[in-house]
């Protein structure tokens, strides 16, 4: 299936050969429109077409500062400190990322807004055109390209929805007026509607629909991401949907297209397209995808010695490393430990021991060297890559489904959480069998992270004894860290803001939840009023 990454790497050009022209409206952020026409004329010719729009997906998740640094920095599993001798101070941005005090004129803010409209736009571009048949498909293929362009669309909102909260709902690629801000609530009731009226006309992503639908939009994703909007649903619309998150939650399950791997680092090997625990992945392949922060956790995160380890075309960077009270959260025999972080001393690929030694401290966010901090291993870094990683990156998979349905089960009072929860932790306990076992009840009491600052200016003691369900977030962050959403998780679990970690002091501000919305875009849109508190 390896080629298929294709068509997500080269649409973005390939798509039109040059067919259409463009007049840009007054704010491109929004719209512009295209003329000329043309006819797809074989199944492979559709997905380089609507590859075009998956595309920013890539770029907003993980392209510089974009959606998973904004998920994963302000949490409490990660930090990008100073480095002595390297750097990362970079104007103090990875700092305020950590001690929420980011601005609106943020570059971190900016590119989840921008690289999310893009994609927004460019459904909305293949959505007129596929209506006005200057696209030209059969009926059949016109209704079905339709839902799963607006159910794409749907998905880019799920971003803004989750980060930026009130945002403009934009559908007509015609209208050149500025658009107005929709409220939150406003926004949630769309992306439902949008997945729940075109769902039907998706593929069931079944034998040969695999290949062709692989990293596309079909049922089973637009359940998983229903599931995401309903479990979400009281923090985004103040409402609880649970009992809807399970429901969708069992239409993927009951599907039979989707199982556990035996072991979770199938999911994030190299070659990792075949794995049948991924719903809904990024494909990569460094041959096509060329920018140079395509897909860069290695070079984020190790320290430059570890070229020698990897035998990389390039240096790595030294940046990002694990919180050292998230590492000691962890049961020591959790086989997730040993698999997701690098630690201990480094070699060369010829065996000599070389001078770094990754070590669980770290002194502060304004001080570290290059061994403080365990570092992200849950890809795997391929000998020889490049700057740029080949692995697919999974945006949904079959254990967040299991896990969301047990969290669903444990808010409405319902057993069966501890069996869900079971399942996912019993690859990570292979020796020990006994140590995967989890009850309902447990997953009811506190967490097993050590909350309170904890670096070497402060430290203050809070512990996670007070967090309802905290053992259910543990799970969660066990399970996911480095996969761009322990935000999302700490904020619906009331922790993004009321508790300390690192050099991160509580600050109980409501508002932290959202972002700001970007200062470039309040400047080219009159219509939008910038969320509370920024």
């Amino acid at each position: 299936m390896k080629t298929n990454k294709l068509f997500l790497a080269v649409a973005g050009t390939a798509m039109l050969f040059s067919t259409f022209s463009c007049t840009e409206l007054a704010d491109d952020q929004y719209g512009s429109v295209e003329l000329d026409s043309y006819s797809p004329k074989t199944e492979t010719d559709i997905s380089a077409l609507v590859g075009a729009a998956y595309v920013p997906w890539r770029k907003t998740m993980l392209l510089w500062n974009g959606v998973v640094r904004a998920q994963e920095l302000p949490a409490d599993q990660d930090v990008l400190p100073a480095r002595t001798g390297i750097g990362w101070v970079d104007g103090f941005v990875y700092k305020r990322m950590h001690e929420h005090t980011w601005t609106s004129a943020d570059d971190g803010v900016l590119q989840p807004w921008s690289r999310t409209y893009e994609g927004i736009n460019t459904c909305n571009r293949l959505i007129y055109q596929i209506e006005i048949d200057k696209i030209l498909v059969s009926p059949e293929r016109k209704i079905s390209l339709l839902a799963e362009l607006k159910v794409l669309r749907a998905s880019y909102y799920y971003i803004l929805i989750d980060i930026f909260g009130n945002v403009p709902i934009v559908t007509d690629y015609t209208d050149a007026s500025l658009p107005r801000q929709s409220t939150r609530a406003e926004l949630f009731d769309f992306i439902v509607n949008e997945i729940t009226e075109n769902v039907d006309a998706l593929s069931n992503g079944e034998n040969s629909d695999r290949l062709l639908y692989y990293g596309r939009m079909n049922k089973w994703v637009a359940n998983t991401l229903l599931a995401k909007m309903y479990l979400n649903a009281q923090v985004w619309r103040g409402q609880a949907m649970y009992t809807e998150c399970i429901a969708a939650c069992d239409n993927v399950i009951n599907s039979g297209n989707y199982e556990l791997e035996a072991n979770q680092k199938n999911v994030f090997i190299t070659n990792n397209e075949d794995s049948r625990e991924i719903i809904f992945a990024l494909p990569f392949d460094e041959k096509y995808v060329t920018d140079w922060n395509a897909f860069d956790f290695h070079m984020y995160t190790l320290s430059g010695e570890n070229q020698r380890t990897y035998q990389f075309t390039n240096t790595p960077w030294g940046g990002v490393c694990a919180t050292p009270q998230f590492i000691d959260s962890y049961n020591p025999a959790d086989a997730r430990l040993t698999e997701n972080f690098i630690a201990g001393q480094q070699y060369a690929s010829t065996g000599e021991a070389l001078s770094l030694n990754y070590t669980n401290s770290v002194p502060s966010i304004d001080d570290s060297d290059k061994d403080d901090g365990l570092r992200w291993g849950k890809f795997e870094y391929a000998v020889g890559a490049t700057n740029r990683l080949s692995n697919d990156f999974p945006v949904f998979r079959y254990a967040d489904v299991l896990l969301m349905k047990a969290e669903a089960l444990l808010r409405t009072g319902q057993a069966g959480a501890g069996a869900l929860v079971t399942e996912v932790r019993t690859r990570a306990f292979r020796n020990n069998p006994a140590l995967a076992t989890v009850t309902d009840a447990e997953l009811m009491l506190g967490s097993n992270y050590d909350y309170g600052r904890r670096d070497v200016n402060v430290q203050t003691s809070e512990g996670g004894s007070s967090i309802v369900m905290g053992r259910m977030l543990d799970e969660l962050g066990w399970e996911f860290t480095q996969e761009g959403r322990r935000r999302q998780d700490l904020i619906r679990f009331g922790v993004f803001t009321t508790k300390s970690w690192f050099s991160h002091s509580a600050n109980n501000n409501a508002t932290r939840n959202l972002f700001p919305i970007p200062n470039d875009a309040m400047l080219t849109n009159s219509n939008l009023v910038q969320n509370p508190g920024y």
